[in-house]
């Protein structure tokens, strides 16, 4: 039996069979609900509201576990936990909607040479004639060789099916693209000398596109956008699920990812008022399961020790068989994976970095929905990865959300009267006839200097503990007694909800922090010393980060925050240097190789170093330059506390 849900307020009709899953409904049709777990029924974001004489099975154990009591008596349920049993009207409430996430596209650009993949070579053939009858494929050839073009070519078939026209129009004058020296990979009638490439980072959370002149080494437009994978989960993990559980799992992302990058193209190409066709070259960089489910291969591996991967070599593909819109005879070079979660997306972080050649010791985080972290110098480098963006982006927090507008992104909180300042994107843009944009959730950025902050003002102590003493209005119990801090009153919201950071939030942020602490401490007892020269942080987390706040709760080891070095999307700028230049991609090759992969938490002592560092900053490591901080607060946390903490 067939049933109509009407999803409001966009008013979008669906239909649907008995018992379908409200989620799955909503996926189909294109809904934007959010949902970080993928629909696995732990994040509880999903929320929709129904008429409380909608027809629907009793509420079960993880609504009433994730949804508050007011919720379920107002008709709040998971969308997740939802079966379709009759016509219904299901109402997304504003917190619950997927709104645009700020996305980071530039990192810190570095000369690089102009050595692109492809060369244009314009050729003036002789005309046949009854003597000379060579055929037009190796009239082509003998020009190329004429023009001081030795060795083996060959020559796409697209190429080959196109050329008696292409030769003619030109009245045997044409230009045509050589790839690596090697394949003729499109041709043109007469002179062109303009030719296009674009770069793409591909994240699990969102894509960064690069449009290149690779006659002249510009970057001619940029842009950015969601990947639409994040309907069926936010982190890897989550991915890898719904290829493994779904039988059309794999199909349903693969496609998903697809589209995105012909859109990111199309809307590249119409920026810099140019075809789809002179654009003829692609470098791509991803994380492991991107990189799996994008080729259209099995992640199943990925998500089993020992996380073994199809393939870690650079790979040269056809870019009409990958089903990408640019010219039909180029390629799509995907940048090689270093092992396990760590890929090409590192690699290419690393690339832009010249980590690989410097001597001085650097630590490199890059912390996106997966983390990856790399310790060393052009002696040794080694890397590692952890499990930390779910949290920090959002998924694993209350109130959490992506930073889009409405999202708290700064937090200043008074050491002595305990009360808040936020600072909210979008904040100072006012929406007409709606007054200034109100918060909605929190992000990553504020996350870490709320955490930070309430440690500063003595409301959480180093241990992560609410202070229940402290004397602070917005300090509460919940309905199950657990104490949580008012961020933000129903009445100064965008969802008419408190905002709060709970007990259960802190623990989520310090379990985070630990996991990429411990493995930064690991790295660095392999390589044999106890500090680094620099701190590099590069993705958007650790672009947008305060990072006088990421030093407070102990994200890495103690350092002056001036040795602290932001470095924007490092993986996005490495894809361009591989698409400027050739010999950018035969480095890549090499630090894939010279990278030592570490498992941490595999080591014996994974969990000791885990455990110390779940306080604020270490429970053991000192601190000095937080200990400077704190003691430089008025009124800030008791000098036992501070003890503790250094």
């Amino acid at each position: 039996m067939q049933h109509t849900v009407i999803f409001e307020p966009e008013g979008c009709r669906a239909t649907c069979e008995e018992q379908s899953n409200l989620l799955a409904v909503a996926r189909r049709y294109g809904i934007d609900l959010e949902s970080p777990c993928g629909g696995t029924q732990v994040c509880g974001k999903c929320t929709i509201q129904l008429d409380q004489n909608t027809i629907l099975a009793e509420v079960c154990e993880q609504e009433k576990k994730l949804l508050s009591p007011e919720d379920l008596q107002q008709g709040y349920r998971l969308a997740c936990c939802t079966e379709v049993k009759g016509d219904l009207v299901a109402f997304i409430p504003e917190r619950s909607r997927r709104t645009q996430q700020v996305i980071l596209e530039n990192g810190r650009a570095t000369p690089c040479s102009l050595h692109p993949a492809i060369r244009l070579v314009f050729l003036e053939l002789d005309k046949p004639s009854l003597i000379d009858s060579r055929d037009d494929c190796r009239r082509l050839v003998d020009g190329l060789h004429a023009a001081g073009i030795t060795g083996e070519l060959t020559i796409d078939y697209q190429v080959l099916r196109h050329l008696p026209t292409i030769v003619r129009d030109g009245r045997w004058n044409l230009t045509i693209g050589l790839w690596q020296e090697k394949e003729i990979v499109f041709a043109v009638p007469g002179q062109v000398e303009r030719m296009y490439g674009v770069a793409i980072d591909i994240g699990t959370t969102t894509i960064a596109g690069f449009l290149g002149a690779l006659h002249s080494g510009a970057i001619v437009a940029q842009n950015s956008l969601t990947n639409s994978q994040v309907q069926y989960g936010d982190d890897v993990i989550s991915r890898i699920s719904c290829c493994m559980l779904e039988d059309d799992g794999l199909e349903k992302l693969h496609c998903a990812i697809l589209a995105d990058i012909n859109s990111l193209i199309e809307r590249l190409a119409t920026a810099a008022g140019i075809s789809l066709n002179e654009i003829v070259d692609l470098t791509l960089v991803f994380n492991t399961v991107m990189h799996h489910i994008f080729l259209g291969i099995s992640p199943d591996a990925l998500g089993r020790s020992p996380f073994i991967s199809a393939t870690r070599q650079a790979l040269d593909i056809k870019a009409r068989d990958l089903g990408i819109a640019i010219n039909s005879g180029c390629y799509a070079h995907c940048l090689p994976i270093e092992a396990g979660f760590v890929g090409a997306d590192n690699v290419a972080v690393l690339l832009a970095e010249n980590a690989c050649n410097n001597e001085p010791i650097q630590l490199l985080i890059d912390i996106g929905t997966n983390g990856e972290i790399n310790v060393g110098n052009r002696e040794r480098m080694l890397s590692a990865s952890c499990a930390t963006g779910p949290a920090f982006e959002g998924a694993q927090i209350k109130h959490g959300m992506r930073a889009a507008e409405g999202a708290i992104e700064r937090v200043c909180i008074d050491p002595v009267s305990k009360e808040p300042s936020v600072q909210i994107i979008g904040g100072q843009q006012p929406q007409t006839g709606k007054g200034p944009v109100r918060a909605k959730g929190i992000c990553g950025s504020g996350i870490i200097d709320v955490a930070a902050e309430l440690f500063k003002a003595g409301v959480v102590l180093a241990d992560g503990r609410f202070d229940k003493s402290a004397t602070c209005a917005r300090l509460r119990p919940d309905a199950n007694g657990k104490y949580e801090y008012v961020l933000a009153w129903a009445h100064e919201t965008m969802t008419g909800q408190d905002i709060v950071i709970t007990q259960k939030d802190i623990r989520a942020i310090q379990l985070a922090k630990s996991a990429l602490y411990a493995g930064i401490k690991l790295l660095m007892r392999r390589l044999g010393i106890d500090k680094v020269d620099t701190v590099l942080l590069a993705g958007a987390f650790g672009s947008y980060i305060n990072v006088e706040s990421a030093l407070v709760i102990g994200l890495f080891p103690d350092c002056a925050v001036e040795d602290v070095v932001v470095v924007g999307n490092a993986a996005g700028e490495g894809a361009k240097r591989a698409l400027f230049d050739v010999g950018q991609r035969q480095e890549a090759a090499r630090i894939a190789t010279f990278v030592e992969f570490i498992e941490t938490a595999a080591e014996a002592d994974f969990a000791t170093h885990f455990a110390d560092a779940m306080f604020f900053p270490h429970r053991s490591d000192r601190f000095p330059h937080v200990q400077h901080l704190l003691d430089a607060i008025p009124g800030a946390q008791p000098s036992a506390v501070k003890e503790a903490a250094s």
